[in-house]
């Protein structure tokens, strides 16, 4: 499954009509990514995460990765605590799972009301699709609860293989199904996938210190990563499209626009795996364009506007 990201991605750029890249402005990334300390992301957050016990952390990633989407809005959602994106989110879920044995609280979530999960998350505004999240948590915590007696981590404690891993997670998870059609080609993405499986096996890698092998995943394409590559001239739009993002207009899932940009971001992190000999993983690679990100003075075009449950 793996595979066909990365073969529908670049059949989307090969036809792509709206995003185009640049190839030769490449390098200065690449020079940049070797002097990158890529720590893993959930080892830099401020929250003792990496202190949970093992059993307790992989079930709690499971559903925060599941509902890590589509935060942009005006006004912007906060949580109760100041905290905005995906950091509000980890706030949210993080002191939900704290001090608490995570099966009890898979349990409470799998006959959660969508009032007490509105609890959760309160904030300034509902988060976006707040219905979606409710849903995709009680059908993860009901299927953990009737097929894997509650414990997640239990399932896949012996996994070190990314794509059996991944295999997993889609198989039994439907929410995390992502893909798109295009010309008529169903075209794959599964970034949430894909990121619950580098998540869990960098906290085996990290944590437990396991040998692990996550070298088959593709990236996560979202919206961060497509604009700083834009950022930084390695994607270009169209005029038609670079019109609808400056003005902040909502693109459509399932768009040629939401399919082409997606589909380059992953064909550019796959190309900068292979310029480099694949010396550092793509996900590591797709973790380090995200990081840039997160430097407001390097970003200097606006996002896509998606919303979706899969970014």
């Amino acid at each position: 499954m793996l595979n066909i990201v990365l073969e529908t991605s670049r059949y989307v750029v090969k036809n792509s009509k709206h995003v185009s890249i640049d190839y030769t402005k490449i390098s200065d990334l690449i020079d940049e990514l070797y002097k990158f300390n890529n720590v893993h992301y959930l080892s830099k957050v401020k929250y003792p995460i990496y202190d949970m016990d093992i059993k307790d952390l992989i079930n709690f990633l499971l559903i925060y990765d599941s509902i890590d989407f589509s935060f942009w809005g005006n006004p912007k959602w906060e949580n109760q605590n100041g905290l905005d994106g995906g950091i509000g989110l980890l706030d949210c879920i993080f002191n939900l799972f704290k001090d608490k044995d995570s099966t009890e609280v898979i349990k409470y979530l799998s006959n959660i009301t969508l009032n007490e999960f509105s609890n959760i998350l309160k904030g300034n505004i509902d988060i976006p699709l707040l219905n979606e999240r409710y849903i995709i948590v009680k059908d993860i915590c009901t299927t953990v609860v009737n097929k894997m007696n509650g414990d997640f981590y239990n399932e896949i404690k012996d996994v070190r293989s990314d794509i059996e891993l991944f295999n997993i997670i889609l198989t039994n998870f439907k929410s995390f199904a992502d893909t798109r059609t295009y010309n008529g080609v169903e075209v794959h993405f599964y970034k949430l996938a894909q990121l619950l499986t580098s998540d869990i096996l960098h906290v085996y890698e990290l944590k437990m210190g396991y040998a692990v092998d996550y070298s088959n995943l593709i990236g996560c394409a979202d919206y961060k990563i497509p604009q700083v590559l834009e950022s930084l001239g390695i994607l270009k739009y169209d005029e038609e499209l670079n019109s609808i993002i400056e003005s902040k207009t909502e693109i459509e899932e399932n768009s040629i626009y939401e399919v082409e940009i997606r589909s380059s971001m992953l064909v550019v992190i796959d190309y900068i795996y292979n310029t480099i000999n694949k010396e550092i993983p793509r996900i590591d690679i797709n973790d380090f364009i995200w990081s840039k990100g997160q430097d407001k003075t390097r970003v200097t075009k606006p996002y896509h506007l998606t919303r979706t449950t899969s970014y």
